[in-house]
């Protein structure tokens, strides 16, 4: 199948592209081709974010999205920043706060519900959308041009050989293609190392955002409040933060995101999310209350000097898949539907001027000149600031913005994650409590309400590249820290005969997070597609 653009992934990047192609072909009475596919079962299945949602760039895509129903309902009416200790909590008034952290005309949305509506809108203006379908391989010329993309194969055994089921990937070819995996797509790590699209930038840096949706009793409730947390459970030496986001219809939002260039294999961000939930400040909001969703997901964190040269023949990256989310407001929605509206509107240039196949050259030169990137070129040295400590890298941060509202003549650099454990021998082992199974709760339980599904007659989905890597170096040096980044129970030591360890990878609990392909030490994960229509199914996470 042949289309004028072809956009892969189905979040609000790939959907604002999709939408703003449309938009600038009905504009001009020419008839452009696009569409785009989802490796998620339905559009917004596999969307996870907190969020709190900037208007500003759906405004520019939709100046009429309220009359059209888009699902921001709830608009923020407070900002609570707090510094946790163990016991206890301080706030900081509000007057002290960078603007970033200041969320009034923002709204608190469920991201999964408007990444749907985004695509009724997309179809509605004769997007072909194509949910189920997951991009498993870049199609490339003989001259090396990107020309669009193979789905997976359907019904392969175990071994990779076709069962009795099976049905093979297609081949969906396009003048350009427009990547919008999301954060570590697997396609864009593929096309980042093809045409080193990273040579001359830092590495980029990742945290990992644990979240569960809650129902609570209606004086629990607040509406439009919007809470931000640092420091306890974890210590000031390690980078994390927690939220708490009131929805309508008494449902609130929790949270929590640990950095993934933390140092202590022991440390495991799904029984810091637990702990963070019985803090006396947080507590209150949820206690009697109804967990009735949870998932976990990576996000970029490195800022502009972490971002890829966003182009190539053929196509670009955009959104998360190109690292477009700014830490410092923790939020990157906006950004993604702004980078998004550029790459389309370069893509559609092109294609009115009989091009295909080259680079698209005006999406880069655009994003320079839009407030897209002076917001992010304000807050870039936000990651780097806070691997100096919490307590100094807030001031140091915080002065930076209040004083030279981030326009200093100095950028800070990152430095990749994979590499920052230290040996299992040189770190304290730490205790979590049990879970209570009323605010607190185990990893199988929590992963039964992300609704994940994978056929387990296929071959696995998370590669090791040498097999004996997990044991020899993971477990023997840092104790099989994939026991513990791993949100979903995936990743287990199993003792067999006389004591025998083996990893065992239980690939059918993988809620599609791709924290171990970041995270891990050797490098010896590769996260790839699992069949289409697989993973996760939020119900508007």
């Amino acid at each position: 199948m042949e289309f004028d653009v072809l956009i892969v992934g189905g979040g609000p990047a790939g959907l604002a592209a999709a939408i703003r192609l449309k938009q600038r072909s009905a504009e001009a009475g020419q008839e452009v081709s696009v569409c785009l596919i989802e490796k998620a079962a339905e559009i917004g299945a596999h969307i996870l974010s907190g969020a709190v949602m900037d208007p500003r760039a759906i405004t520019e895509l939709m100046p009429d999205w309220k009359e059209q129903g888009a699902p921001l309902h709830t608009a923020v009416t407070e900002d609570r920043v707090m510094f946790l200790s163990e016991t206890g909590g301080r706030s900081i008034p509000t007057g002290w706060l960078p603007d970033c952290f200041v969320n009034h005309g923002n709204y608190i949305v469920r991201l999964g519900n408007v990444a749907k509506w985004l695509g009724e809108q997309a179809e509605a203006l004769g997007v072909e959308v194509y949910p189920g379908f997951a991009g498993a391989e870049v199609v490339f010329d003989d001259d090396g041009v990107v020309k669009g993309v193979i789905t997976g194969d359907m019904g392969l055994t175990r071994e990779g050989v076709p069962g009795p089921n099976f049905q093979p990937g297609m081949a969906l070819l396009a003048k350009y293609t427009l990547f919008a995996e999301g954060c570590r797509g697997h396609l864009g790590k593929q096309l980042e190392a093809r045409y080193r699209l990273r040579d001359g930038v830092d590495p980029q840096t990742y945290g990992i955002g644990l979240k569960e949706l809650w129902e609570v009793p209606a004086d629990q409730h607040v509406p439009g409040l919007v809470v931000h947390t640092a420091g306890w459970p974890m210590d000031t030496a390690t980078y994390g933060g927690g939220f708490v986001y009131h929805l309508d219809e008494r449902l609130v939002a929790v949270g929590y995101v640990v950095g993934l260039n933390y140092t202590n294999p022991f440390l495991s961000p799904f029984e810091e999310f637990q702990r963070y939930k019985t803090h006396p400040a947080i507590r209150p909001f949820l206690e009697g209350g109804k967990r009735l969703a949870y998932g976990a997901r990576a996000i970029t964190a490195g800022g502009l000097q972490s971002q890829p040269k966003l182009i190539f023949p053929g196509g670009a990256l955009l959104g998360d898949d190109a690292g477009f989310l700014n830490a410092a407001r923790i939020k990157g929605s906006h950004a993604a539907i702004k980078s998004g509206m550029l790459a389309a509107d370069a893509a559609f240039d092109a294609l009115s001027a009989g091009r295909e196949g080259d680079e698209l050259t005006t999406y880069p030169a655009a994003f320079r000149q839009s407030w897209l990137f002076d917001e992010l070129y304000k807050t870039r040295n936000f990651k780097p600031y806070m691997k100096k400590g919490l307590y100094l890298g807030s001031f140091l941060f915080g002065a930076e913005q209040k004083l030279f509202q981030g326009k200093v003549p100095w950028t800070l650099h990152n430095e990749s994650d994979h590499d920052k454990l230290l040996p299992a021998s040189q770190c304290q082992a730490i205790p979590y409590p049990k879970p209570d199974g009323k605010l607190t709760f185990d990893r199988l339980s929590s992963v039964f309400l992300s609704n994940t599904n994978h056929e387990e007659e296929q071959p696995c989905h998370l590669r090791l590249a040498d097999p004996t890597v997990a044991i020899e170096v993971n477990l023997a040096r840092y104790d099989a820290p994939e026991q513990r980044y791993c949100p979903a129970g995936v990743y287990e030591i199993v003792r067999e005969g006389e004591g025998r360890p083996r990893l065992q990878i239980n690939a059918q609990n993988c809620i599609h997070c791709k924290t171990c392909d970041i995270k891990d030490p050797t490098q010896n994960i590769t996260w790839v597609t699992p069949q289409g229509g697989e993973g996760p199914i939020y119900q508007g996470l």
